[in-house]
């Protein structure tokens, strides 16, 4: 069981705040690796929502820890109603986490909330200079944890309001993936699926060493509900919970 610490707005929509960052006392975890999350359940879901919710882990610190999501659903919404000293249910940390190549240039592509796991990468990678980021966005800029990664490496970010907008983050996407496997440097991708699907695509184009963090529904987050399983390219499925949520791109099917 954790405490809430604090529940911050990000950014303003035009339907109101919709982005919150969560910080909750620390978990005492032994170990946490970025890229992994946890399943989070408020004492307030009561008998209406007996699910928890997986929440990618925004960062851990010695004091505290941090998550950061959008309101989407009914969870979510009494997820945005917690204050300062309700209790949550959390168990983790949950799933595999990305590799740090550290002496290979490293492209970070993310898409909406896929950026949350990226601040605890570029803050413990241990030689930020060798990575950059491409990140693809609706909501204004403001709404998502971006500051927190440009203090330590460059991000070039691009929003989609207006037609046109994609088809220049596809293509940006793909000569940014161009050049890293030119390098023979390493990609991490994580947001919705037409988004991974895209980088897939590039990555398999130029057989770039590419990881994939996949968004998915999840039920119990430890493998048992068989409710978010991933097909992979030998005609597997693995529960995406405890096999992922990160994949090699040339492995699974999106």
């Amino acid at each position: 069981m954790l405490s809430v610490l604090d529940l911050v707005p990000f950014g303003q929509t035009a339907h109101g705040p919709r982005f919150y960052a969560l910080r909750l006392s620390h978990p005492q975890w032994a170990e946490w690796h970025p890229g992994q999350f946890l399943m989070l359940r408020p004492q307030s879901f009561g008998l209406e929502i007996p699910w928890g919710r997986p929440l990618c882990i925004c960062h851990l610190t010695t004091r505290h820890l941090i998550c950061f999501f959008e309101v989407k659903g009914r969870g979510t919404e009494r997820m945005a109603n917690l204050s300062p000293g309700d209790n949550v249910e959390a168990w983790g940390p949950l799933g595999n986490w990305f590799d740090m190549e550290t002496e290979k240039p490293t492209l970070i592509v993310a898409g909406g909330m896929g950026i949350a796991p990226f601040v605890g990468y570029v803050n413990r990678h241990p030689k930020p200079w060798n990575m950059t980021m491409l990140f693809g966005h609706r909501q204004p800029l403001g709404c998502y944890p971006v500051d927190s990664i440009n203090e330590h490496i460059p991000v070039d970010s691009l929003r989609e309001d207006k037609e046109g907008d994609l088809d220049n983050f596809i293509f940006s996407i793909q000569e940014r993936m161009r050049d890293c496997a030119e390098q023979e440097g390493l990609t991490l991708a994580c947001g919705p699926e037409p988004f991974l699907r895209t980088v897939q695509k590039f990555a398999l184009e130029f057989g770039s060493r590419c990881q994939l963090s996949l968004e998915k529904r999840m039920a119990c987050g430890v493998g048992a509900c068989l409710g978010c399983v991933t097909k992979t390219r030998d005609g597997r499925l693995l529960q995406t919970c405890w096999h992922g949520s990160i994949f090699d791109a040339d492995k699974i099917i999106i």
